[in-house]
């Protein structure tokens, strides 16, 4: 058991670091995809229910260090501007709802999430890296994109969402 646990960690750590392609790499000016998600609050998230609204989409796993410096961050602009009408998706990818659930509560987050058991949706989006944030603009349109090359600080994240916001 406590071999699985330890082989858990390492394959978490280094799926945050680089993934094998698969899927999309979507880039600035981009429209978002068709998706759709279940939260945990039991609102659903898609393509078309961003539209006419700025969005952040982001794309997290809790065993990632770089995501576990960004989730807080999020948690703040969550608490800004989701009542300013901003729609936040966050996504896991490939992890399940009683992990992140377990996260949530030992880290005071509040905001809602969708667990994702696979990959499908990230995908989607990307073939490599989280965590992954997307700023949309009220079009759909992405307008901006952080990685983990480095993590954005809560100020860059906060300066890209207003100027989708005006």
């Amino acid at each position: 058991m406590k071999k699985f646990a330890i082989l858990s960690l390492l394959f978490a750590i280094c799926s945050c670091i680089h993934d094998v392609p698969q899927g999309a790499d979507l880039k600035v000016g981009d429209s978002i995809p068709s998706f759709s998600v279940a939260m945990n609050d039991g609102t659903v998230i898609s393509q078309e229910s961003v539209m006419g609204k700025p969005s952040v989409i982001v794309f997290f796993h809790t065993l990632c260090s770089d995501c576990q410096e960004e989730l807080p961050l999020m948690q703040r602009l969550y608490d800004e501007y989701a009542s300013k009408g901003v729609v936040f998706a966050l996504i896991s990818r490939a992890q399940s709802s009683d992990d992140i659930e377990s996260y949530w509560k030992e880290n005071g987050l509040k905001m809602p999430y969708s667990a994702q058991k696979d990959r499908t949706v990230y995908e989607k989006f990307a073939t490599e890296s989280i965590p992954r944030v997307y700023i949309n603009d009220r079009d759909g349109i992405i307008r901006y994109i952080y990685t983990d090359n480095p993590v954005p600080s809560y100020d860059d994240l906060k300066t890209s969402l207003e100027s989708v916001i005006r």
